[in-house]
């Protein structure tokens, strides 16, 4: 834990200020109990431009808050470092889950990084042939990706400076949203062919 203290107390003491700490307060609330995230996705799911984006990441969303919050928080039961680390101070109120991983960053990770990988792989189409293939984002999607994954990275930053997570946290939770969102991807490519099987099979009937 020693290096992660000297990290965390580094902020405090070298980063925090009467500027920053409203904005980054504000920023790490926007997290809280994933409720922006699952507004986002009903909103992607709802616009039919984006409804797919929207579909995979509700699969990621779903998938991460099973894994973060209901297995890894209670298995691994780690406290919080305002608890722990003597001199640290947490500058919002003190949360009621356990430390790792972090479950606001995991959670924006979880969909933010869907958008971003939608961006870089092109969003699953079904071609008539029936032949699962990818069609590109176009540029507003790709700077809505690069927006999304600066908000991204500044909710898992918030994390730190506001003092109620260790570095690690993050770390565990950067790896386990941006993997379910990968993972997500794939499962919908599946669902995607499944469902075009079964309509061309019930067209040949």
């Amino acid at each position: 834990m020693g290096w992660e203290a000297d990290f965390l107390l580094y902020i405090q003491d070298h980063i925090r200020s009467d500027l920053w700490n409203p904005f980054m307060t504000f920023i790490t609330h926007t997290g809280d109990h994933g409720l922006f995230m699952v507004v986002l996705v009903i909103g992607l799911m709802i616009i039919p431009i984006s409804r797919k984006t929207g579909f995979i990441a509700a699969i990621s969303l779903a998938i991460e808050a099973i894994l973060n919050n209901l297995l890894i928080k209670n298995i691994v039961a780690r406290t919080r470092p305002y608890e722990a680390i003597d001199g640290l101070v947490n500058l919002i109120e003190k949360q009621k889950d356990y430390s790792f991983p972090s479950g606001h960053t995991g959670a924006t990770f979880a969909v933010m990084g869907v958008i971003l990988f939608i961006a870089v792989m092109g969003i699953p189409v079904v071609k008539k042939s029936g032949e699962l293939s990818r069609s590109k984002t176009k540029l507003p999607y790709k700077l809505c990706a690069v927006i999304a994954t600066i908000y991204a990275v500044l909710i898992a930053f918030s994390r730190l400076y506001v003092g109620v997570h260790y570095p690690t946290d993050v770390i565990g939770g950067f790896i386990l949203g941006t993997g379910t969102s990968i993972a997500s991807y794939y499962i919908f490519r599946i669902i995607l062919k499944k469902v075009s099987e079964r309509k061309a099979k019930a067209a040949s009937n």
